[in-house]
């Protein structure tokens, strides 16, 4: 998919300002961004052909617009600037600036308005492809900060235009975005009563079913390389009039699905190794259930805990990159967060409030654990440094009823600036994101379906 786009540097007219520009580095910065956001001035896009050239084209246009805006916005780093405010009338000044375009804008009619980054695009259609022309510049310096072509087929214009949304955020914070992430989850979408494994993009859009067990299937993970899921369903096997919770593997590339855990009992809260040669579960066999560690073909590796004293250990989840696992066990009394190596060893409390605290995520650089936490009769979600210190909330949200409502499952962004998770605010478990800190949350469904244990992808694209 990801060849579908070709990217190329454009106006050698203006490469001067592209190098004088790249030379002033970051243009913007964390702790800037969360006081004061960046005025961005993103007018519409223009089309370059006649209407009666593709039947398409405003489709196509609203949809690159619209991804685009809307990852821009989430970014949180952004505050658009209405476009009642501006001072020209772009539909009918050309992309780059005057004087080097004849009927170029002008930069004093944007920094007049305040905007301290423009953004000016268009696209074109040809056939079955779209081409989105982009220039965005830095406005209080009058500089071009890069342009680029984006190039593919119509049906990849939401791809294109996460892309693109990825490389703005790259060059003016220094740092990817994940617009071109991907969320795997389990959901009764299918017909409201069983539940199989769904992938979607990570704003919700452009969602494909994996599973069709019409059974309850739950409990996803992605590999790190993003082509692969282990999940667990509970498949009724021939020959037997019981169902277990077994585990499976599924190649998305070429669509093996693999039974690799089958053991009798529980097999679930699939977390793969950080080289995606193996598996962290929890498997019970008739006994309380604790962590192993398997190989893809279902092999046991080893057994990682072991109680004590019966105790139960579960949902585990590996430090990406070290040697930290981090799961929730009720072996001092009340279900905490704990951390050990991952072979088991130097077990630590992380948690102390609360009634019950459970599945851990951490953030890609391992320096953070969010998971959620449940006081009285509901849960929230709290994020933590991984000793335990400098907690905070992220969520504190009532139903219509006043009723507190119950966020659980977190799940770290690739990126590490957002947390995802399940509310049943609404009534139905939607899927919502939140900044790291907690200064903004946002939904992502907004549909009749629940969801659950939303996972997203470790890999940027």
């Amino acid at each position: 998919m990801k060849s579908v786009i070709m990217t190329l540097a454009v106006v050698l007219s203006l490469a001067p300002a592209v190098s004088q520009a790249q030379e002033n580095g970051i243009y913007i910065k964390l702790g800037e961004a969360r006081t004061k956001k960046s005025l961005m001035a993103f007018p519409a896009l223009q089309y370059f052909g006649s209407p009666s050239s593709s039947s398409k084209y405003q489709s196509v246009g609203a949809e690159l617009f619209n991804v685009i805006n809307n990852d821009l916005t989430v970014s949180s780093y952004f505050q658009f600037i209405n476009p009642s405010a501006f001072l020209e009338d772009p539909s009918k000044t050309g992309l780059m600036p005057a004087p080097g375009q004849a009927n170029g804008f002008k930069f004093q009619s944007w920094s007049a308005i305040g905007a301290d980054f423009l953004i000016r695009a268009g696209f074109s259609i040809a056939g079955n492809d779209v081409t989105l022309e982009t220039y965005t510049y830095h406005v209080g310096k009058a500089q071009l900060i890069f342009g680029k072509k984006y190039k593919g087929p119509t049906s990849s214009a939401r791809r294109i235009a996460h892309t693109f949304a990825n490389d703005v955020l790259k060059q003016l914070t220094g740092t990817e975005g994940m617009f071109l992430s991907r969320v795997v989850v389990s959901s009764d979408r299918t017909d409201g009563k069983t539940k199989e494994i769904f992938a979607m993009d990570w704003d919700g859009e452009n969602v494909s079913q994996l599973t069709a067990h019409r059974s309850i299937s739950i409990s996803p993970a992605w590999s790190p390389d993003g082509k692969k899921v282990a999940y667990t369903s509970y498949v009724k096997k021939v020959g037997s009039k019981f169902r277990n919770a077994d585990m499976l593997l599924l190649d998305l590339t070429t669509g093996k699905r693999s039974l690799i855990s089958y053991r009798p009992g529980i097999n679930s809260g699939a977390a793969f190794d950080s080289d995606g040669q193996s598996i962290y579960l929890t498997i019970s066999q008739g006994t309380n259930p604790d962590i192993s560690k398997i190989d893809l073909s279902g092999k046991v590796i080893g057994k990682i805990t072991n109680g004590p004293a019966g105790a139960m250990n579960v949902e585990p989840a590996v430090c990406p990159g070290g040697n930290v696992l981090a799961f929730s066990s009720d072996r001092a009394g009340k279900p905490m967060i704990y951390t050990s190596n991952k072979d088991g060893s130097n077990p630590q409390r992380r948690t102390f409030a609360g009634v019950f605290n459970s599945s851990p995520s951490w953030s890609p650089d391992c320096k953070k654990i969010a998971f959620a936490g449940q006081s009285e009769d509901h849960f929230d979600i709290f994020v933590m440094n991984a000793d335990g210190t400098g907690m905070i909330r992220l969520t504190s949200a009532k139903k219509a009823n006043g009723r507190w409502s119950s966020n659980e499952d977190p799940s770290f962004s690739p990126d590490g600036r957002f947390v995802m998770y399940t509310s049943n605010r609404t009534g139905k478990n939607q899927i919502y994101i939140s900044t790291v800190d907690g200064t903004e949350e946002r939904p992502i469904t907004r549909d009749n379906n629940n969801y659950f244990k939303p996972k997203w992808s470790t890999n940027i694209e």
